[in-house]
């Protein structure tokens, strides 16, 4: 059956018979750049030309830092529920099926543990190809067992918020992971146990305002926009224009909210450094 249906005022195509731009052969970065697909899986997803960070996932972030891409996931069948029974367009358990089909995820963050470095590490991760990253009760659920797992074994904690914020479709329920979260790290913090943030693009909203700016170290990839309410939101309200670069890893690092910046192909070695200082121990090569 052809892929259209051509009708008297013209063309029209449903959105179950369009079809996507084949994958797997170039990207255009926001600056124009294109690069082979190919080439820049290898670049770490970055475009070679202009050092544009492409936003990427779990997936994508555990094979950049555990050896040998060897890992243990944890926790990987909590899924959300409605409680709240929340409609707005669609259902909210439509709404969460239609992601978990699309994204092939659970939720918005994955958790695992393995060897970066030969040291043990556990990473968690957000996915903001899940609903904007949105933060749930699963998403604070799952960082905070892997807080305890750190906790339990000793064992480093990384997280990697990539996020709009809270999950509207759970309201308060969203808003409580901020405090359970934050309680989990002020543990790790009390045993002395390292936690450090990364705030990738975008990291905005609830997250924010909890886990990802409590790190003992907390870092950025470049040109990162990183704040809690959107710059156009900011800049309506406050009725001021905004410093040029206003809420990118650069800015925040200029005012003191980071402590680095990385490239994502350091990423790994630069985490291990820093852990390395953190518990006073021989740097690794």
């Amino acid at each position: 059956m052809s892929w259209f249906k051509r009708k008297t005022k013209g063309i029209t195509t449903t959105t179950e018979e369009k079809k996507d731009t084949p994958r797997g052969l170039w990207y255009k970065s926001p600056t124009g750049k294109i690069v082979d697909t190919e080439e820049l899986e290898k670049n770490f997803y970055v475009s070679p030309e202009d050092g544009y960070h492409v936003r990427i996932g779990s997936r994508e972030y555990f094979e950049i830092l555990f050896d040998d891409n060897k890992f243990k996931e944890l926790d990987a069948n909590l899924e959300s529920k409605d409680p709240l029974k929340f409609v707005d367009t669609k259902k909210y358990p439509d709404r969460l099926k239609a992601a978990q089909e699309k994204t092939k995820l659970k939720d918005a963050v994955r958790c695992a543990v393995g060897k970066s470095k030969g040291k043990d590490l556990v990473v968690a991760c957000m996915d903001f190809a899940f609903i904007g990253g949105s933060m749930g009760s699963v998403v604070g659920e799952k960082i905070a067992r892997a807080a305890d797992y750190s906790l339990k074994n000793k064992i480093p904690l990384l997280v990697i918020s990539k996020s709009g914020g809270a999950r509207m479709m759970e309201a308060a329920l969203s808003l409580m992971q901020l405090a359970k979260t934050s309680v989990k790290l002020a543990q790790l913090a009390d045993a002395g146990i390292p936690y450090i943030s990364l705030c990738t693009d975008p990291t905005t909203g609830g997250t924010t305002a909890s886990f990802a700016m409590l790190g003992d170290i907390n870092i950025a990839e470049p040109g990162a926009l990183i704040g809690f309410a959107g710059p156009r939101i900011v800049r309506d309200t406050t009725g001021k224009e905004l410093p040029e670069g206003f809420q990118t890893s650069e800015f925040l690092l200029e005012h003191g909210f980071l402590d680095f910046i990385t490239h994502r192909k350091d990423l790994k070695d630069k985490i291990n450094q820093y852990l390395d200082l953190i518990l006073n121990q021989p740097l690794r090569a």
